[in-house]
């Protein structure tokens, strides 16, 4: 019998498999998707078992990733609902369904919802993820945590969080390739390369984060080391506050935590 089992393999779902082959075996990892392009392709590349159903993956895995979009979401919750084993564990990657709706729509209290990102596919995902911890063994729980360790970081939260989880880590992604982009974009006009630009701001964009996880110091302390007075760095800080950059992002995150309310 397998131990993990994936419904859906979009981008997430392909990410956290190939994380999740680090730690456990090919024979404890089976999946299925509606494409059967995609599962024959799965299946060859990365040695994976595809089944033919939704419900062949809940009877055969105990732990069984839900990563389908949010708009699929309940049709795939109702399919599945008969097939849940008393002792399976569903692990919702959708925005937006909190662990009382999950539980309704999937028949049982063995839920667990998380967030992870897109960064997973390099293994630098984060992945935030609340559960009753009642309802699982110490075992259980270290699985559950080992699944998602496996393609970056992870932090157990609070429920009451978990939408802004989404727009600390889950859609942020896109707002950053937003911005290495247009600064990119920005530098090509100075005359460099394009590929050389996406290369010197994607760097700088992971070394930066890098030296503040290590560092553990505050942003607006490392923000200062760079901005010499009368320099040119605080020329364009200038600017960015000048154009709202802050601004801009406090109001994607508030569209994006208000969408997270929306779905269901």
């Amino acid at each position: 019998m397998a131990t993990i089992g994936f419904i859906g393999m979009g981008n997430m779902g392909y990410s956290i498999l190939k994380g999740v082959k680090s730690t456990f075996s090919n024979n404890e990892i089976v999946f299925h998707s509606k494409s059967k392009e995609k599962m024959d392709k799965i299946q060859k590349e990365e040695g994976i078992k595809a089944v033919e159903t939704n419900s062949e993956v809940i009877e055969e895995a105990k732990y069984i990733i839900l990563a389908v979009k949010p708009q699929v979401f309940n049709n795939v919750a109702e399919e599945i609902k008969d097939s849940v084993k008393k002792d399976s564990i569903i692990i919702s990657l959708a925005p937006g369904f909190t662990l009382a709706h999950l539980e309704e729509l999937c028949g049982t209290k063995r839920i667990v919802r998380t967030m992870p990102n897109t960064p997973a596919m390099v293994g630098e995902g984060m992945t935030g993820l609340c559960y009753d911890e009642k309802n699982f063994t110490e075992e259980e729980k270290n699985i559950i945590e080992n699944i998602f360790s496996s393609v970056g970081k992870m932090s157990i939260i609070d429920e009451k969080l978990m939408d802004a989880v989404v727009c600390a880590s889950g859609s942020s992604p896109a707002y950053v390739f937003i911005f290495i982009e247009a600064l990119a974009d920005s530098i090509v006009k100075c005359g460099m390369p394009r590929t050389q630009a996406y290369e010197f701001v994607a760097q700088t964009v992971l070394g930066s984060a890098k030296l503040m996880l290590e560092t553990n110091m505050h942003p607006g302390e490392l923000k200062d080391m760079v901005c010499s007075p009368g320099g040119t760095t605080i020329a364009g800080v200038e600017q960015l506050e000048n154009n709202g950059f802050r601004k801009a992002l406090f109001a994607a995150t508030k569209a994006c935590f208000d969408k997270c309310n929306n779905i269901k």
